[in-house]
């Protein structure tokens, strides 16, 4: 008996991203509620759709967990790619220290979230795990529980992480 042939791949990932979508809709929708100021960062539908162009170059994904994660990082650089383009137009650079505990990522100052973002990338490189829950939980806007599916790992470990990525954070930052 024959079946109907496999989707393509890029026909997969069509899917699945179409299946998710909602999912993108609704985390932009939960990190837009937090802004102070809605003009200072891309709008809602813009930050679904960067992340949906990205998530669209990435191919192929594993599972849910795997397209959750690759959302969260899709989100973080459009907002800093958003963020340092802003820069560029109106001071032309700069950076200023910042209070991880005090920064809701959407309403920052371009400056403080590319300070985060250069952070991250640093703290990145000794510990890719405590940046992949920053990622998650921050710039994404993910639950413990969400975040834990993300990374395939318990919600006891994203509580820890968390709790260590902020300490190392806001030491990075300067703040005291």
């Amino acid at each position: 008996m024959q079946g109907a042939l496999p989707p393509s791949n890029d026909q997969a990932v069509e899917l699945l991203v179409k299946l998710f979508y909602a999912d993108l809709q609704r985390i932009a929708r939960r990190e837009r509620g937090r802004l102070a100021s809605p003009a200072a960062t891309l709008g809602t539908t813009a930050l679904v759709h960067e992340a949906y162009l990205k998530l669209a170059r990435q191919g192929a994904f594993k599972d849910h967990a795997h397209f959750l994660n690759t959302a969260a990082l899709a989100m973080r650089q459009a907002l800093v790619s958003y963020a340092r383009a802003r820069l560029r137009e109106k001071r032309g650079g700069g950076q200023a220290a910042v209070d991880i505990e005090t920064v809701d990522i959407l309403a920052a100052s371009d400056e403080r979230l590319i300070a985060l973002d250069e952070a991250l990338n640093t703290l990145e490189q000794t510990s890719p795990r405590l940046a992949r829950v920053v990622e998650c939980r921050y710039f994404a806007g993910y639950s413990e529980k969400e975040t834990a599916l993300a990374l395939g790992i318990a919600e006891r470990t994203v509580q820890r992480d968390w709790t260590m990525a902020k300490a190392l954070l806001y030491e990075a930052l300067g703040a005291t």
